[in-house]
């Protein structure tokens, strides 16, 4: 009988591994994705991925007119709170840094323009803002929570990119850029 239970175990056994390599597969998966997603992922210093795309007052956008100028893009949403605080502050930068050599453009995450563009009223936004999409974040290397902010140099390329900013540092970072050249 204690063979018999011996020989159980053994035939068990090999269902353990088996078992725990199926249960590994998705996380496998999962940090595969995200492998790949940072490889796609523009870095510092690297070419900001040009978009063209209409604002919400079906002005064409395109990143790209923009060279010759500091540019920070940032990704947000009518839900984000954190978002919704620096808004105002990214506002009074455009005003103060003018749209001559500095811009500030918005893209907002939401799945509808209606909400933003009450949004958009309702905060007096001063720069253009358009409606992204999931196609959009991945150019930028997957916007996975909100806010995502970059700066862009004058040549087009990522100076810096940030989740929530702290904002002081932000804009020593902005003027930095507005000295250079």
């Amino acid at each position: 009988m204690k063979k018999a239970h011996s020989a159980k175990a053994l035939r068990r056994t090999p269902l353990l591994p088996l078992l725990l390599t199926l249960f590994a597969v998705p996380s496998i998966a999962a940090r595969s994705e995200v492998a790949q997603m940072a490889a796609k992922s523009p870095g510092i210093s690297h070419q900001a991925p040009n978009f063209s795309r209409l604002d919400l007052h079906h002005k064409k956008i395109e990143l790209a007119s923009y060279r010759g100028k500091v540019v920070l893009l940032n990704f947000w949403a009518t839900w984000c709170a954190p978002c919704l605080l620096e808004i105002p502050q990214f506002s009074a930068w455009q005003k103060e840094f003018g749209s001559d050599k500095f811009q500030v453009i918005g893209v907002s995450m939401d799945d509808a323009s209606p909400e933003v563009v009450q949004m958009v009223s309702k905060l007096k936004i001063a720069y253009p803002v358009l409606m992204g999409d999931e196609h959009l974040g991945t150019e930028y290397g997957g916007i996975l929570g909100l806010p995502v902010t970059f700066l862009i140099d004058r040549d087009g390329k990522i100076a810096a990119r940030y989740g929530t900013p702290d904002l002081a540092q932000l804009k020593s970072d902005i003027q930095h850029l507005l000295q250079s050249k």
